[in-house]
Order: C-alpha cells, then structure tokens, then sequence
C-alpha cells in the first residue's frame, strides 16, 4: 500500500503543476446539466493524465472519476476515485480555490485520500493506515468544542431552501463560509477552520475527505444521517464523530 500511497502523491502534485501551467489557456466551456455546472478540456485532460498513469502501472485496478463515460457503484474491487478539478467554475474564473481529489479504496474501504489544493500549494493526504499531513505537517485530531465556537460550511442555496434543516443547524453556530470547493472546504475541516462542512455533491467530491476525515475523529454522512450510497448525487456532510448525535437533533 506504501508505494501505491506514495505513486497516488506524485500523480496529484503532477497534476496540481499541470494546472498551474495551463491556468490562463484559453477554455472550451461547456455546460454539463446546468448552466453552474461546468466542464473544460482541462478537466478531462487531467482526468485522462491521472488514469493512463494508474492504469499502466496497475491494470487490473478501476476508476471512477467525474468526467468518466460511465458512473458505477464502487463494488468490491480496487477503485481510485478522481476530481480532476474540484471547484471548476473557481477555476474558471477566479483561477483559485480548485483542487485535485484521489482516493483510493479496496473493497469499499478507504485506503486513503488526498486533496490538493493547488493555488495554496497544501497537500492533504493520509487516511487508512497512513497519519494524516497538511503537506509536512502532521494534523491532530479533532479537539473538542461546542457548535457556538465554530463555523459550517454551507452554500447560500442550501442554507435558503433549508434543505434537510442545515440553516436550522447553521443558525446554532457562529455563522456560515462558501468557498466554492467541497474538497476545500472539507480540508478547512479536517484544519479545524470549519466545524463541519455540508454539500450536495457526487463520490469523487467526497471520497478523499470521507478517508482523510475518519482518521481525526470525523464522520462523512448523508443528512439524513446515513452513510453514503457513493454513487449518484448526495447531500453529505463532513462532522466531528462526537458531534453527530447533537447534529442530527437539529437536521430534519
């Protein structure tokens, strides 16, 4: 496992470089099913780079990746999971907050994760077996306070629609933050810059943090306070472990 963890490092630091390169190309932009959601050839470049590099060197491994043909459950095998660019539309027109996400799982067990993020140049990586590093350094686990001491990550639809009860959650912490990234915003978790982070995303969105997280004290799941299906589009959240209980009090 140490040398695919270590092959899975280099991949995304490669790819995080490629972006840079690339950052002021013109873009083909097209919209996917809405006109927020948006795919560029960058996107599909880097999904492409990434899974020639893993499939030469591990054949008999799968992938499940956003801009895949074909969207399969995780099964019982040896899946990566890719976000080539987790936060397209930053990229598109901030040409920051975007990152890279791989993880890796056997059997439907993370083995690990990492989410890079690459205008800050900070590294997320770990889970499984491995600590946990903000690139060099080593991430404590969650130290305990109360939903008044700390933020969510929450977008303004979420909170204004109310979806499963996160503005009533919301409304019992310090406020909200919107980065534009769930990769990001999920690394701020696993920082403690966020308490909890919430979104209505896809597995490749939160495949990484679901590994990364587990190993500092925090627990991916859906709002209905369920484990997530990884297939298919869910609204999930990144929590502290010991938190979860209090939380779903105030879910609906």
């Amino acid at each position: 496992m140490e040398d695919k963890y270590q092959f899975a490092k280099e991949l995304v630091l490669e790819a995080g470089e490629f972006l840079r390169q690339h950052l002021h190309d013109e873009l083909e932009i097209e919209e996917k099913g809405h006109f927020t959601d948006l795919v560029t050839q960058l996107d599909k470049t880097v999904q492409d780079r990434l899974t020639d590099r893993i499939l030469a060197r591990y054949p008999a491994d799968r992938i499940l990746g956003e801009e895949s043909p074909e969207h399969l459950p995780m099964g019982q095998e040896k899946v990566w999971v890719i976000d080539p660019i987790d936060g397209t539309t930053n990229f598109i027109v901030q040409q920051a907050d975007f990152a890279v996400l791989l993880a890796y799982f056997e059997d439907g067990v993370g083995q690990f994760g990492l989410i890079y993020d690459v205008i800050a140049d900070k590294l997320y990586h770990g889970g499984g077996d491995f600590p946990v590093y903000e690139n060099d350094r080593l991430l404590p686990p969650f130290h305990t306070k109360s939903l008044k001491e700390g933020l969510i990550g929450l977008n303004a639809g979420l909170y204004a629609q109310n979806v499963d009860g996160l503005a009533d959650l919301a409304d019992h912490t310090l406020g909200t933050r919107s980065i534009g990234s769930a990769g990001i915003g999920f690394s701020h978790v696993l920082t403690g810059r966020l308490l909890a982070q919430a979104c209505y995303v896809y597995p490749w969105d939160y495949a990484a943090a679901s590994v990364l997280g587990e190993k500092l004290g925090y627990t991916l799941m859906t709002t209905k306070g369920e484990k997530p299906a990884f297939y298919g589009r869910e609204c999930v959240m990144l929590a502290p472990t010991e938190k979860i209980n209090e939380i779903i009090g105030y879910l609906q």
